[in-house]
């Protein structure tokens, strides 16, 4: 699952470079949350394996505050990101005779620069309060890496701050955006009315589709890990619904996207031809 993760990213990456006609503002961005979307599976997963097959689950403190850092800047960068893709798909359909003036290459510059900023901004706060907590030695985390929400309560000082500054940072990542992306498509749909042939409205939805898709897996998933942490005998559920958000998401956008896009579909078509014709 990592190496399809990994190879089917870099693919779509590799796919988006190759051909000129994919260079568009909404290509730039699926290329960015591949390249995220890489590097957030490879926090978790690489030591996971490497637990596996040594049969030791042990983890240094540096090395957990370390995890736990580079885990929460992907994993924000990847909520920034869908919300600045919504953005993106709202202004093609609700503005499209500004689009390419909107989303001028300083701008996607400047937007995916400020969903990195803020990124590393809440995580290294994030880490420098866990910093502050005194813990016993040899704890056992119910999971299978260095989640924030995990954490915490293992600590044996006082986690007040701690517990305040993961319900902020938890309005501020997840409702913030999903408001925002909720928004965007309020208005796109608002939008589709307009159009008078439902052909129109289909080759303008079929667009989001994709988008919509991700953004619901990801969601659903995120949720479904923090409802099953909130009870505190249940490690094993939500154990699984982190595998799910941190491995399984990340695996399936890649096919999501080439899926339902046809010109994705048919540069990743070419891609392949076109390589056994060169060997």
């Amino acid at each position: 699952m990592y190496l399809i993760t990994v190879f089917g990213n870099l693919l779509l990456i590799l796919a988006v470079i190759s051909d000129p006609h994919l260079h568009t503002p909404m290509y730039f961005f699926l290329c960015n949350l591949s390249f995220v979307d890489i590097c957030y599976t490879s926090t978790t997963v690489p030591k996971m394996l490497v637990n596996i097959q040594t049969h030791n689950k042990a983890i240094t403190y540096e090395g957990c505050i370390t995890q736990l850092y580079f885990f929460i800047v992907f994993v924000t960068l990847d909520i920034l990101l869908l919300t600045v893709m919504a953005y993106d798909r709202f202004v093609a359909i609700c503005h499209p005779l500004h689009y390419v003036v909107i989303m001028n290459p300083q701008v996607c510059g400047l937007l995916v620069l400020g969903s990195w900023v803020p990124s590393n901004l809440i995580s290294l706060l994030q880490s420098l309060m866990i910093l502050r907590l005194s813990f016993c030695t040899d704890l056992e985390i119910p999971s299978f890496f260095c989640e924030l929400k995990q954490i915490v309560p293992l600590a044996c000082s006082d986690t007040f701050l701690n517990d305040l500054f993961i319900y902020f940072g938890a309005v501020l990542v997840g409702i913030c955006p999903l408001t925002g992306i909720l928004y965007s498509y309020s208005k796109i749909i608002s939008s589709l009315r307009g159009i008078s042939s439902a052909q129109g409205k289909y080759k303008a939805f079929s667009t989001c589709v994709s988008h919509l898709s991700v953004v619901s897996l990801f969601y659903c998933t995120s949720l479904g890990v923090y409802l099953s942490s909130a009870s505190p005998h249940n490690s094993y559920s939500s154990a699984f619904a982190s595998v799910m958000y941190t491995v399984v998401t990340p695996m399936l956008n890649p096919f999501i996207y080439s899926l339902r896009n046809k010109d994705l579909k048919r540069t990743l078509e070419a891609f392949f031809t076109r390589g056994p014709t060169k060997g």
